[in-house]
């Protein structure tokens, strides 16, 4: 019996191994012919790179632009599902707000994996307009790539918001799959606390008091230890599905924090 539970374990991990993917990414889908009609109905235009493919949505600002943000999403459906996201922010400021496709997603061709989501991620912030502000805000899985591309270019990056971040995705996979060596086997590795000690900019970070899935204890542990200008909201008792959408007052507190911490060249500006 011991022998044949050993055998069994064993296939488990190896399974795990191989389509650990699966169980990490899940995106919602949607035939091109049909991407931009339905993202109009949610008022997104089509955002592209410059041979014409579309690598996500944008929602123009109203008037003459003062900042861009880019949303990076989590690690399920679509970007076209994140107007609980975008919209307020549109709301609370003359920005445009471009949420980012992910390679797997939507209409986009490709499949997720870290290193296909960072050069997604690269691309987008290379075609933000360079003459105003960008700003990030991550959610989940995409506080990752959030801090990643933060600490990579911390003079581009003039403020970051994360939603149910973490420190260290490997130590989020451990927690949720205790019983196996998830630590060791996860392929796409993020290390939000790694990254960020690159970069000096005015960071928010909203935790889940409750998630099920990323434990508040982690975006606990990212927090204390960046050096930056820095707040933290726990949202006592919330799951993680719950936090990420915020109203347009509350999002024009997040400018006014980003603003007050300006940073010039990743370093701040004393006023």
């Amino acid at each position: 019996m011991l022998l044949t539970l050993g055998i069994v374990y064993v296939l488990l991990v190896l399974a795990v191994a191989v389509f650990q993917r699966r169980l990490i990414y899940f995106p919602r889908t949607i035939p091109p012919a049909l991407a931009e009609p339905a993202a109009a109905e949610n008022g997104f235009v089509a955002w592209r790179n410059p041979t014409g493919k579309i690598i996500g949505w944008k929602l123009p600002a109203a008037s003459a632009p003062a900042a861009s943000v880019l949303v990076i999403h989590g690690n399920a459906g679509c970007a076209m599902d994140r107007g609980y996201l975008a919209g307020p922010i549109h709301e609370a400021a003359p920005v445009d707000v471009f949420v980012l496709e992910y390679p797997g997603y939507g209409a986009r061709e490709g499949s997720p994996d870290k290193s296909s989501l960072l050069a997604a991620g690269e691309e987008a912030l290379a075609l933000l307009p360079g003459d105003r502000p960008k700003y990030l805000v991550g959610e989940s899985i995409g506080t990752g790539e959030a801090c990643q591309l933060a600490g990579a270019h911390p003079a581009q990056v003039a403020g970051l918001v994360l939603f149910a971040p973490y420190h260290d995705l490997a130590a989020v996979a451990q927690r949720r799959m205790p019983f196996l060596p998830a630590y060791f086997l996860l392929a796409d590795r993020f290390h939000p606390a790694e990254d960020l000690v690159h970069y000096r900019g005015p960071v928010k970070m909203v935790v889940a008091g409750s998630d099920e899935i990323i434990p508040a204890a982690f975006g606990q542990r990212l927090f204390d230890g960046y050096p930056g200008p820095k707040e933290l909201q726990i949202i006592s008792g919330a799951r993680h599905n719950d936090i990420a959408e915020q109203s347009p007052d509350w999002w024009r507190q997040i400018f006014e924090f980003w603003q007050t911490n300006l940073t010039v060249q990743g370093k701040p500006v004393k006023k």
